[in-house]
């Protein structure tokens, strides 16, 4: 079963920080040696990313307008044409409470929508004719969604982040169908609560840390999720639990019905 360790040029988003980090940090060192690519926004965190071997920081901000996301994507393609792995982790996560709606912002809700999912269907988007036209040549690549076991079980707290958890679950469950007979393998990992700067804009990172999943403990189980090339990567107990009582068959239904719309299509065209 092709894996991660089958990349030549991994691209990470979100890079700067956290989970994100910690993953071009990991990747950076399988007995491959591929060439990771960490994204984000901020210029100093980007500097200190080229100052570790093996890893480029690149600016790139998924949550703007399409052309410019489509220009930065078809660049980047230009500039690392070996690019065979995308992980799909820029998130923000905001707390919401709709017993209050006076004090709702709704453009901060459609905002992190955007970031959580339209921006990474876009960017999917984009980058698929190059992960296609790899396929074609006898290629395996990768398009790894990092969603949340939120996208599972919602969490209350956090309805809209959940919510948009959700969409990309859906999302990847059906694009992992479409491109079933490719050579483009795609991914999900489902994080639990873990150590990261993503709490620090509701602040409630010091609350949190009493429970969240170390992030050295999350990492190094993500990484082996990758390199056996599991579709499905719920990491710790807790959403492990949930995946299997609540996502069981889920993944072969989603298949099968794919499949029988494409036997449709084909006696429709014949």
């Amino acid at each position: 079963m092709p894996s991660v360790d089958d990349s030549k040029c991994i691209l990470v988003t979100g890079a700067t920080s956290g989970i994100g980090r910690a993953l071009a940090l990991a990747l950076a060192k399988l007995p491959s040696h591929p060439r990771v690519i960490g994204t984000g926004r901020r210029k100093e965190r980007l500097e200190e990313l080229n100052k570790i071997d093996g890893i480029h920081g690149v600016p790139l901000d998924l949550n703007t307008d399409l052309d410019t996301l489509k220009k930065s994507t078809e660049d980047l393609i230009i500039r690392f044409p070996d690019l065979d792995t995308v992980i799909l982790n820029a998130g923000i996560q905001r707390e919401v409470h709709f017993k209050k709606p006076q004090e709702i912002n709704l453009p901060d809700l459609i905002e992190e929508i955007g970031v959580n999912y339209t921006s990474n269907v876009a960017f999917i988007t984009y980058v698929l004719p190059h992960f296609l036209k790899l396929s074609a040549q006898g290629r395996p690549s990768f398009i790894v969604t990092v969603t949340s076991g939120l996208a599972i079980l919602p969490g209350s707290f956090v309805p809209n982040y959940s919510a948009s958890k959700a969409a990309l679950h859906n999302f990847s469950l059906s694009l992992r169908a479409q491109l079933h007979d490719t050579n483009v393998h795609v991914l999900e990992l489902i994080p639990p609560l873990v150590e990261s700067e993503l709490h620090d804009v509701s602040g409630t990172t010091e609350i949190l840390s009493k429970f969240w999943m170390p992030l050295d403990d999350f990492t190094k189980e993500a990484v082996q999720g990758f390199r056996k090339g599991d579709h499905n990567i719920p990491v710790g107990v807790t959403w492990k639990d949930s995946f299997e009582k609540y996502e069981q068959g889920k993944e072969e239904a989603v298949l099968e019905m794919q499949k029988r719309m494409e036997s449709v299509w084909t006696r429709e065209r014949s």
